[in-house]
């Protein structure tokens, strides 16, 4: 659940912050903590938008953009921790036309739900290409800076290919990070692809999948794929309903698992 609160000046400022109510995986039972997921100012002018505190990270905005069902599932980044959403630090973003520009992030690599740990940080570089009003290209790539001895610094790479419309949704994407936890050769890549059709003024109708896997099998039990098909139904402006299936197919030779959701999302 978030809380969150975001306010624009007429100069370029913006202020904006979030609290992420969640279940953190050392607890048990049904305790939730508070996090503070956003607390950044922003200033924008002239194409050049730069932003510090706690921000929304650039590794993976543009798919949470195309996505936009994060209360169904996170995206292919946050959901198997190639990345977090937000973190500390600084981002900046320059419009160089109307159809390209640039990011570059500096954050402390840990995510938003834990302090700074280790001395390394992670910096980010991306470009987006915005041929058309509805076609998007990005490239993307990171280094998460380990700052400990024995340990090996972290690379992320990521590309996605994307058209979205009033009417009609399809994206494809390709990750990959080497060294992954800092562990060295251990590495992880997958892909996602999503479409979605708008049936209705009221509903749409979606499908995502997601493939996971590691090099030399050395996480072959997390290794899978993943097939998802549901409706999206808006019965008003603030609600939103998304029954649900889902099936994983694990790599390691077990049995497939399906499950039926129904997500809710209250947003005012």
């Amino acid at each position: 659940m978030y809380l969150g609160y975001e306010h624009s000046f007429d100069n370029g400022l913006k202020l904006k912050g979030i609290i992420d109510f969640g279940k953190p995986s050392t607890l048990d039972d049904y305790q939730y903590v508070a996090y503070i997921k956003n607390a950044f100012v922003s200033w924008t002018r002239k194409g050049f938008t730069i932003s510090g505190g706690m921000i929304q990270t650039t590794q993976s905005a543009l798919q949470e953009k195309i996505w936009a069902k994060r209360y169904i599932m996170m995206v292919f980044h946050d959901q198997y921790k190639f990345g977090s959403s937000a973190d500390l630090g600084f981002s900046m973003e320059y419009k160089f036309t109307d159809w390209v520009k640039a990011d570059f992030m500096m954050v402390n690599g840990e995510g938003y739900k834990k302090m700074q740990m280790n001395k390394g940080l992670l910096y980010g570089l991306g470009f987006t290409f915005n041929p058309l009003k509805e076609l998007y290209f990005r490239i993307y790539a990171d280094l998460n800076n380990s700052g400990l001895s024995g340990q090996s610094n972290i690379y992320g790479y990521s590309a996605l290919m994307a058209y979205k419309n009033d009417k009609f949704t399809l994206s494809g994407e390709f990750n990959m990070m080497q060294n992954y936890k800092n562990v060295d050769k251990h590495n992880k890549l997958g892909c996602s692809v999503f479409g979605s059709v708008k049936a209705h003024k009221l509903i749409d109708v979606y499908a995502r999948y997601d493939f996971i896997t590691s090099n030399d099998k050395w996480d072959i039990n997390n290794d899978k794929q993943l097939v998802m098909a549901g409706f999206e139904i808006l019965p008003c402006k603030y609600v939103k309903i998304s029954p649900n299936f889902r099936m994983e197919m694990p790599r390691n030779g077990g049995d497939n698992k399906y499950m039926a959701y129904i997500n809710l999302m209250f947003n005012y």
